[in-house]
């Protein structure tokens, strides 16, 4: 049975923080400098674990504010805030155009059809010279699962939802395809990092049981099917991946990619 918003919301701080959006912060860590910001804004941000380390760090010199995806994970964030008596302003607010000297935003899960759009909301908020970078999953990620993921619409007699596969992989916009749309953005001095990060699994049933994939990744993934269908083609992706693998782990791919740049 889907999750509700709010134990979605507890997962996303219990496990998914650590175990997924950390492989991005740690990248966006590395090429990122406040020093000379007096205002930031972090578009999605989760349950605040990092706008908080950002406060921490830059909180002296840099007002932090931090807009959370939904009411649930604002309560999480605004309660770890306090606990820690953080400035980091928390809020649900639509922030006007051009009001922050730099905007970090976590595209990771959002639709690759709407990444664009999102991109395009983070440079509206930015002022003109501002800092902008925006992290997600690029092109060539999760190969390892969708190519099992066909052979398991295969084995279920479920063909009809193939394209459903290649638009996953299609979808998913290649580094050069965003670095475009930050153009159309209105981006200059744009950059791309990219890691490669590696996501291991014990066997089947431990990958389609991980909170990671199957309440954020698997929900997106095989959305035209039915709870039937999806329960058949799940239960079939952890016998394919016990016997293709053996007594090996299984292992997926996630290209973690950075855009940088700043508003022109």
């Amino acid at each position: 049975m889907a999750k509700t918003q709010k134990e979605l919301a507890f997962l996303r701080d219990l496990y998914i923080q650590t175990e997924w959006t950390q492989r991005f912060t740690e990248l966006a860590d590395k090429h990122m400098d406040l020093s000379d910001s007096e205002n930031m804004l972090y578009l999605n941000a989760g349950t605040g674990g990092h706008a908080l380390a950002i406060g921490d760090k830059f909180g002296e010199t840099t007002n932090v504010f931090a807009l959370c995806e939904n009411e649930d994970l604002l309560t999480i964030s605004i309660d770890k805030g306090a606990a820690i008596k953080s400035d980091v302003d928390f809020s649900m607010l639509r922030f006007e155009d051009e009001a922050f000297d730099a905007a970090l935003a976590d595209a990771t899960f959002v639709p690759p059809a709407e990444v664009e759009a999102f991109i395009d909301d983070t440079v509206r908020v930015a002022r003109t010279g501002g800092d902008i970078a925006v992290y997600l999953p690029t092109a060539g990620s999760y190969g390892e699962v969708f190519s099992l993921m066909w052979e398991a619409l295969f084995t279920e007699d479920l063909m009809e939802h193939a394209s459903s596969v290649e638009t996953l992989i299609a979808e998913l916009p290649s580094i050069a395809v965003i670095e475009q749309m930050a153009k159309r953005s209105g981006m200059v001095n744009i950059n791309t990092q990219m890691a490669t990060e590696l996501f291991e699994y014990e066997n089947g049933g431990e990958f389609i049981e991980s909170p990671l994939v199957a309440d954020f990744l698997m929900p997106v993934w095989l959305d035209s099917l039915d709870e039937d269908e999806k329960e058949r083609v799940t239960k079939r992706l952890a016998q394919l991946i016990d016997s293709e693998d053996g007594s090996l782990p299984f292992i997926f791919t996630v290209k973690a990619t950075l855009l940088t740049g700043e508003k022109g």
